[in-house]
């Protein structure tokens, strides 16, 4: 009865209209709360805690649809740097980043990524328990698997809510550990620890 409560402020909140309020399916992203909820007739059917982006990287808010999925993309704006033995030298690095020699540039992979605005989108992704990425919704990955397969182009997105409300007992604790797609500072590991190249 709660998450029905606070999905209806959100949507008037958000000021849907009668179009998109008779979608099928839709998602409803909550900055405060850091957590997604996927509709169906206006009932949550799966529901995320998320990681969205941090001070200077906000997710932006307001009504979009998916415009596009791929399962297996790869970020075009960011990634990391890696010497031929696959230690990360540079864990923030862009495409136009130095690369030394013998190292090169791997571009971040975004399994099941939804984008939902030019650039961002949701995808599997770690969740440290903060705001944290570069604008986009990270998921654990097996629930954005499951968001992947259920919603189609073109599906309703509202992102509401203010990250910076995320409050400081929320921040202290990550929410999800999540065991196959998990970025150390060393770089991005597999369930087995093995960094991926």
């Amino acid at each position: 009865m709660k998450v029905l409560f606070f999905l209806a402020l959100v949507v008037i909140g958000v000021g849907l209209d009668r179009a998109a309020l008779a979608a099928d399916k839709a998602v409803v992203i909550n900055l405060s709360q850091q957590a997604a909820y996927l509709l169906q007739d206006h009932q949550v059917i799966l529901e995320s805690p998320i990681s969205s982006g941090r001070d200077g990287w906000h997710t932006p808010t307001g009504h979009f649809r998916v415009l596009s999925k791929d399962a297996s993309h790869k970020s075009g704006s960011f990634g990391l740097i890696a010497d031929a033995s696959g230690r990360v030298v540079n864990s923030s690095a862009t495409p136009s980043s130095h690369v030394p020699p013998g190292c090169r540039y791997l571009p971040a992979p975004m399994p099941y990524f939804m984008e939902f605005a030019p650039k961002v989108g949701m995808h599997a992704g770690y969740l440290p328990g903060v705001p944290a990425s570069h604008g986009c919704v990270r998921m654990p990955r097996d629930l954005a698997a499951e968001f992947f397969a259920a919603i189609p182009v073109g599906t309703p997105v509202f992102v509401t809510g203010d990250s910076r409300q995320v409050s400081r007992l929320r921040r202290a604790m990550p929410l999800y550990a999540n065991q196959r797609y998990v970025y150390h500072s060393r770089g991005y590991a597999g369930a087995n620890g093995a960094a991926w190249h």
